[in-house]
Parts: C-alpha cells; sequence; structure tokens
C-alpha cells in the first residue's frame, strides 16, 4: 500500500478541516430512569456531530421538540469520532444506546458484548464519490487503471469501496492512503493521484471545482452504514424508553425529507455551518434517499459485512436473528 503524507496548506486542506472527516461512519446519551425518561434531561451523542450528516434528523428533533413529545428531555448533543470510540462511549453511558457503524457494532459483538440492534440509520453509501480535475482525461472507474487514486486511511469504508469498484471493473491502481478528505482533494489539485474519494457536506463546496469520476451509488449494492444499538439488558428494561427514542428520530428524519429549507437553517444553527451549503447538502442526500426511518433491510446489511470481510474487518457471517430486534419500531 503506497502512502503519502500530505503537509500542503492548499485552500481546500484549510477549509475542509473543520469540515471532513477520515472515514465514513450516532446517540449514546446520560443516565434516564426507566418509567419516567421526561424527569432528568439527557445529551445524546451523534458520530461526526457538525462534521458529517447523519445528525440532520437528531437536530430537526431537537429543535422541532419530537424528544420532548416523546417524553424525554434532550438538552443538547455530545460527539465523538466515530467507529469504536462511539460504541466506547455508547457502552459507557448511562443509558448505553447509540447510533453507531454497522461496523462498530460488529466488532463489538465478535469481543462478546451482549448487544441489540434495535433500527437503522443511514442505509446507503452512496454519497461517496470519487472526483478529479475538470480536464483531467479519466472519466469513469475504467479509466482508472494504472493510476494512483486516494483513499482515506487502511481498513476504512473508503478502503473498502474502491476495492469493490476496482475489482468489479478488473482494473488495477496504485492506491495511496492519503489520510483525511481534505488531504486526498489537495493531493489531486497537486497532481499527486488522479482522483480521491469525498461526500457532502464537503461535496457540496467543492462539486464546482472537480469532476466525479463514479459514484459509488452507480456501482455498488446498497449497504446500511449505521444502526441503533443498546445492550440486550437495557433493550429488557427499558423498551418504552428505547421506543420513544426512536419514534422521535423517525420524526426527524420524515421532517428532513418533507421541509429540506426548514432542515437547513436547523441544521445550519446546530452545525455552526453555512446555510446554503447545508441546502445543498441535504438536497444531494435526499435524492438517495439517505436517511433511513428506522426499519431493517438485512440484505443491505449482508452487503456492507461482505465488504468489511474484503479488507478483513470481520470474518465469517453475522447471524442477525441474534442480535437484531424490531419490536421496537413502530
Amino acid at each position: 500500500m503506497t502512502r503519502w503524507k500530505n503537509r500542503s496548506t492548499s485552500f481546500f486542506a484549510k477549509t475542509i478541516r473543520g469540515l471532513a472527516a477520515a472515514a465514513l461512519i450516532a446517540v449514546g446519551s446520560a443516565t434516564l430512569p426507566n418509567a419516567t425518561p421526561a424527569a432528568h434531561a439527557v445529551e445524546v451523542t451523534v458520530t461526526h456531530w457538525g462534521v458529517l450528516m447523519y445528525g440532520a434528523p437528531y437536530a430537526v428533533a431537537i429543535e422541532k421538540g419530537f424528544y420532548r413529545d416523546a417524553g424525554i428531555d434532550v438538552t443538547g448533543v455530545l460527539t465523538s469520532k466515530g467507529g469504536g470510540t462511539t460504541m466506547r462511549n455508547v457502552m459507557a453511558a448511562g443509558m448505553p444506546y447509540g447510533e453507531v457503524s454497522l461496523a462498530a457494532v460488529v466488532a463489538a459483538i465478535n469481543q462478546g458484548i451482549d448487544l441489540k440492534i434495535v433500527h437503522t440509520g443511514v442505509q446507503t453509501v452512496g454519497e461517496i464519490l470519487w472526483v478529479t480535475m475538470p480536464d483531467s482525461p479519466v472519466r469513469t472507474a475504467a479509466d482508472l487503471n494504472g493510476q494512483k487514486v486516494a483513499f482515506t486511511s487502511p481498513k476504512s469504508v473508503t478502503d473498502m469501496l474502491l476495492t469493490m469498484v476496482t475489482d468489479k471493473h478488473g482494473v488495477s491502481v496504485d492506491a495511496v492512503a492519503a489520510g483525511g478528505i481534505g488531504a486526498g482533494l489537495t493531493m489531486v489539485e497537486q497532481g499527486a493521484v488522479v482522483a480521491a474519494p469525498v461526500m457532502d457536506p464537503v461535496w457540496a463546496r467543492f462539486q464546482d471545482r472537480f469532476r466525479p469520476v463514479f459514484m459509488v451509488q452507480d456501482e455498488l449494492p446498497q449497504m446500511t452504514q449505521t444502526v441503533g444499538v443498546t445492550t440486550a439488558e437495557f433493550a429488557r428494561s427499558n423498551p418504552d424508553t428505547l421506543r420513544a427514542l426512536i419514534a422521535a428520530r423517525k420524526r426527524g428524519v420524515a421532517f428532513v425529507y418533507e421541509n429540506p429549507e426548514e432542515t437547513a437553517d436547523i441544521v445550519a444553527k446546530h452545525y455552526e455551518m453555512d446555510r446554503d451549503l447545508a441546502l445543498r447538502a441535504i438536497n444531494n442526500l435526499i435524492e438517495l434517499s439517505y436517511w433511513g426511518s428506522g426499519e431493517f433491510n438485512l440484505e443491505a446489511m449482508d452487503n456492507m459485512i461482505g465488504g468489511l470481510r474484503i479488507i478483513g474487518e470481520v470474518e465469517g457471517t453475522v447471524d442477525w436473528n441474534r442480535f437484531v430486534d424490531a419490536s421496537f419500531l413502530d
């Protein structure tokens, strides 16, 4: 694996530093009593809050009072870098519930933690695309054969997706670990690689400066990114609390699709980002049906596991019957 460390202070690197995370990949909180969740204010934890768009339904649910309507006083948002960090935060919280990457949940399951997956979150990786410079002769995935192509970091989702797409087209690339989305775009700008990955809201900011080579939504089947998870014990002891949390998020998802303009106002406020940028990113993601309302698509979950198996993050199969509990969904 070729590694390239970017030390540029280009416009792209500076701008993306506050916007992008290294890889894809959102709700732990403080203690809630079993019967009266509204008795204590809580904070939810949303992975990559303020950076990636997983948190839009949560921002809406807080701003519009959907949590209060469900009997939970959510007063703020904590954040983490995602993946295993978010999973550890969920497990350490007084209320062990969170929306985390499916990969992190499977890793915890493989460590022997008794978990229940109680809803899905983002059910696509279609927002990821590889881009190049507008005047580049590279126009399709097949054109990448023999070229240097960036991904974020080894065993990341972008590593997985690049491997899957190039295998699909039977091409060989010199894959370069850029270290992050911003670094990858800087490498494209400087000619160090011909293409690099990006996703919203970063793509919403720079889509006039780069040209897509391929979009994952056009190349690969649907894959579940995030799921809501809790411990088996908490699921047994707090079914009403789980139903309330899931119902509030579901209302938030519906609001995003029905009211993108107002959602952009809310996201811009909670994310401290430009409102027009938020709206462009939200509209891009609405086209992909990015946010799921919670229902399970086991085929999409299996597809993600298959990809993780390719990069060595998962071994064998996952028996969803042991870990999926759909009884908390409306």
